[in-house]
C-alpha cells in the first residue's frame, strides 16, 4: 500500500501544515458540519408553520423530517469509502455544491412532495461532506493533543448546530416565509466553499478503491423499511400487513448488505472493527446521545408551541440550552481526553444525559427555568459522550480505514437522530391517538394529533372547542412524558453497557495492511 494511501491521501514526506492554516481547515470543515447539523433540527420549530402553509398531513410531516437523516445514513458508508478513493477535499467541495443547490430547491418547494425530495437531495450533499470533515481533521492534525482539541470542537459543532437549528428556524419565521430556513444555507455554503478550496490539504486518494453503490441502496432499503414500519405501527389505524411487508423489506435490505460486505475485498464497513471495544462503545455512545437529543428536542419544541403557546423563536431559544451545556464541556473534554480516557467519559456522559432527560420530565408542570436546567445537563452529558466517542472511533481504527471509521462514526450520529425522531416522535403520536378522549361533537381528524385538534377547534362553539383542546392537550402530554421515559431508560442502559462491557483487546492490524494507527486516548 502506498504511503499516500496510508496517510489519508497525503505523502508522508509532506510537512505538517502551518499552525494558522490547520485551524483555518478546522473552521472550514466545522462550517460544513454546522450546516449539516442545523438542517437536522431547523424544521422542529418551523414544522407547525410549514405544515399549515403547505397543507402537509401527519405522514407528510414524518417524511419531511426523516427524509434527511434517512438518506444520509444510507449513503454515509459509501461516501466515506468514495472519499478514500477520490480524495476527501474533493468530496467535501462536491458536497457543499450539492447542499447549496438542494437548499435553493427546498426553499421554493411548492408542495410537500417536492420538499421531501429536496430534503433527500440535501442529504446527498451532506453525506458527501460529513465523512470528509473528520477525515480532513485526521490528516491535518498530527499531534495527539491538538487532534483531541480539534475533534472536541468538531463534535461540539454538531451539538451546537443541532441546538441552533430550532433558534434559526424560529428567528427566520418571525420575519420571513418558511422557505427562508433553507435559503439561509446558501451564503454559508459559499463562504465554506471558498475557504476549504484555499486552505484544506489536497490528496488524490486511492483510485484502486472501489465504490459499492448497491450496498448503499441495500442499507437505505433497510432503513426505509424500519421507519415505515414504525410509522405504520403507531398510526391511528395500523395495518398488520403493511407493517409485516415493511419489516420484510428492512430485513432483506440489511441481510443482503451484511452478506455482500462479507464477500467484498473492499467492503464499505469492515465488521471486524467492532471487535475493538473502544469502537463498539463509541458507536453506541454517539448513537444513543443523538437518539435522546433529537427526540427530546422534537417533542419539546412541539409542546412549547402547541401546549404552552410559545413562539417558534422562544421555543428555539429554550432548547438552545443544550448547546450552552455542550460547548464548554465538549471542548474541555477534547483537551483532557488523553488523560481521562474515552470509556469512562462516554459512560459518564450518557449517565449525565439520562439525568438531564429525567430533569426535563420532572419539570413538565414546573416553571420553564427547570426545563432549561435539565436541558443544560443533557447538553453537557451529550457533548462529553460525543467528543469521547468521536476520538475513540476514529483514533482506534487503522489509518487505511480513516474514511470508513469516519463514516461509521457519522452513521451512528445519523442513525441515532433518525431513530430518535422516528421512534420517539411516533411513540408520542401513538400515545396521543390511543389516549385522547374526544368530545362527542369533535371531528375524527382531531384524533390524529394536536395540530389537527387545534384546527378542528376553530370550527366549533366555545364550549366544544375548550373541551376538545383540554382533551387533546392532556393526551399530548401523556405522549410527551412517555417519550422522555423511554429516552432516559435507553440512555441509562447505554451508560451501564459502556461501564460494564468487557475490556477486550483491540483488534491487531493485519501484517499485510498499514500498521499506522492514530493515537487514541487510553481506556
Amino acid at each position: 500500500m502506498s504511503e499516500a494511501v496510508r496517510t489519508g491521501g497525503r505523502s508522508a514526506d509532506d510537512r505538517p501544515l502551518p499552525r494558522a492554516r490547520r485551524w483555518l481547515v478546522l473552521a472550514a470543515v466545522s462550517a460544513g458540519l454546522l450546516l449539516i447539523s442545523v438542517d437536522m433540527t431547523i424544521l422542529y420549530t418551523a414544522l407547525p408553520t410549514l405544515s399549515a402553509q403547505l397543507d402537509a398531513g401527519a405522514s407528510d410531516r414524518l417524511w419531511i423530517i426523516n427524509a434527511y437523516p434517512l438518506v444520509m445514513a444510507g449513503l454515509l458508508l459509501g461516501a466515506g469509502t468514495l472519499g478514500d478513493r477520490v480524495g476527501h477535499k474533493r468530496m467535501y467541495l462536491i458536497g457543499l455544491v450539492l447542499f447549496g443547490a438542494a437548499s435553493l430547491t427546498a426553499a421554493y418547494a411548492p408542495d410537500p412532495a417536492v420538499l421531501i425530495a429536496a430534503r433527500a437531495f440535501l442529504a446527498v450533499g451532506a453525506s458527501a461532506m460529513m465523512p470528509a470533515t473528520l477525515s480532513l481533521i485526521r490528516v491535518t492534525f498530527t499531534d495527539e493533543r491538538e487532534r483531541g482539541i480539534a475533534i472536541g470542537i468538531w463534535g461540539t459543532m454538531a451539538m451546537v448546530g443541532a441546538a441552533i437549528g430550532p433558534i434559526a428556524g424560529g428567528a427566520l419565521l418571525e420575519y420571513f416565509w418558511w422557505g427562508s430556513v433553507f435559503l439561509v444555507n446558501v451564503p454559508i455554503v459559499l463562504a465554506a466553499l471558498v475557504l476549504a478550496a484555499v486552505v484544506a490539504p489536497g490528496g488524490s486518494g486511492s483510485p484502486d478503491r472501489p465504490w459499492d453503490l448497491p450496498a448503499s441502496v441495500q442499507v437505505m432499503a433497510g432503513l426505509v423499511g424500519v421507519v415505515y414500519a414504525i410509522k405504520e405501527a403507531t398510526g391511528p389505524e395500523p395495518s398488520a400487513l403493511a407493517v409485516a411487508a415493511a419489516l420484510a423489506v428492512a430485513v432483506l435490505g440489511f441481510w443482503t448488505f451484511v452478506r455482500r460486505q462479507r464477500g467484498q475485498a473492499h467492503p464499505l464497513i469492515d465488521f471486524a472493527l467492532f471487535r475493538d471495544p473502544r469502537i463498539l462503545i463509541g458507536v453506541l455512545a454517539a448513537g444513543m446521545g443523538m437518539f435522546a437529543l433529537a427526540g427530546v428536542q422534537l417533542v419539546l419544541t412541539q409542546r412549547l408551541q402547541l401546549v404552552l403557546g410559545h413562539s417558534p423563536l422562544q421555543s428555539g431559544l429554550t432548547v438552545a440550552a443544550t448547546a450552552l451545556g455542550a460547548l464548554p464541556v465538549g471542548v474541555t473534554v477534547g483537551a483532557l481526553l488523553y488523560r481521562l480516557g474515552a470509556r469512562p467519559v462516554m459512560g459518564a456522559g450518557l449517565l449525565a444525559t439520562a439525568l438531564g432527560t429525567v430533569g426535563v420530565l420532572l419539570s413538565t408542570s414546573a416553571p420553564l427555568v427547570w426545563t432549561v436546567a435539565g436541558l443544560l445537563v443533557m447538553g453537557a452529558g451529550t457533548g462529553a459522550a460525543m467528543t469521547a466517542a468521536s476520538a475513540a472511533i476514529v483514533g482506534s481504527a487503522p489509518a487505511h480505514r480513516a474514511g470508513m471509521a469516519a463514516s461509521v462514526e457519522e452513521v451512528s450520529y445519523e442513525l441515532g437522530s433518525l431513530t430518535g425522531v422516528a421512534v420517539l416522535g411516533s411513540l408520542m403520536a401513538a400515545v396521543y391517538t390511543r389516549t385522547v378522549a374526544l368530545p362527542g361533537q369533535a371531528p375524527a381528524s382531531a384524533a390524529e394529533g394536536l395540530d389537527e385538534a387545534r384546527a378542528a377547534a376553530e370550527g366549533m362553539d366555545t364550549a366544544g372547542a375548550r373541551a376538545l383542546l383540554e382533551a387533546a392537550t392532556q393526551a399530548f402530554d401523556n405522549g410527551y412524558r412517555a417519550t422522555l421515559v423511554v429516552a432516559a431508560t435507553a440512555l441509562l442502559a447505554a451508560s451501564a453497557f459502556s461501564f460494564l462491557h468487557k475490556r477486550g483487546a483491540p483488534l491487531p492490524p493485519s501484517p499485510a495492511q498499514d500498521t499506522d494507527r492514530a493515537a487514541v486516548p487510553g481506556e
